[in-house]
C-alpha cells in the first residue's frame, strides 16, 4: 500500500482560498468538499486538507498559528524545470499571493518561496538530478 500525506491546514476563508489555490492550476476533490473544508490534490499520494479555522480546531486543543506572526509549516513542491518555478510564481502574484525571499539557485536546486493569502508559506523547487549528481562527484575529486 502506497503512503498518502494530507497536509491540513486552517484557512480565513474557504472560498476565497480555493479560488487561489485553483488560479495556481490545482484541482480539488469535491467527494471531501464542503462548506468547513475542501481536498486540495497535489498528486496522486499527496493531498493538502483546507480547513476552516473553526472547524480546524476541533482536531486540536492548540491555538492556531498567527501567520501573520509566526511560521508554522513550510509546505515544498518540486517541479520539472526552472522555467515551472517561475511560471507557478506568477501565478502566485496574479492570485494575490506574495514571494517570501528572495529565489535561492544552488546550480542543482532552484527555489523560490510564497506566502498564500491565509500566511502559509510554501516552496516551489526544481532539482536536476544529474547536476547533483556531477557536483558530489566533483566534490569527492577535490577532497581525495
Amino acid at each position: 500500500m502506497t503512503t498518502q500525506i494530507f497536509v491540513n491546514l486552517p484557512v480565513k476563508d474557504l472560498s476565497r482560498t480555493v479560488e487561489f489555490f485553483k488560479k495556481l492550476g490545482f484541482a480539488f476533490n469535491p467527494q471531501f468538499t464542503d462548506e468547513n473544508a475542501t481536498c486540495m490534490i497535489i498528486n496522486d499520494n499527496i493531498f493538502v486538507m483546507l480547513l476552516v479555522e473553526k472547524f480546524f480546531k476541533t482536531f486540536t486543543k492548540k491555538e492556531i498559528c498567527d501567520t501573520t506572526k509566526d511560521t508554522e509549516v513550510i509546505v515544498a513542491l518540486s517541479t520539472e524545470s526552472r522555467e515551472k518555478v517561475d511560471e507557478m510564481m506568477q501565478h502566485v502574484f496574479e492570485a494575490g499571493g506574495k514571494e517570501s525571499r528572495e529565489p535561492q539557485d544552488h546550480g542543482w536546486m532552484y527555489g523560490r518561496s510564497f506566502q498564500d493569502i491565509n500566511g502559509h508559506l510554501w516552496e516551489i523547487i526544481y532539482m536536476d538530478e544529474k547536476a547533483l549528481k556531477n557536483n558530489e562527484l566533483q566534490g569527492q575529486t577535490k577532497s581525495s
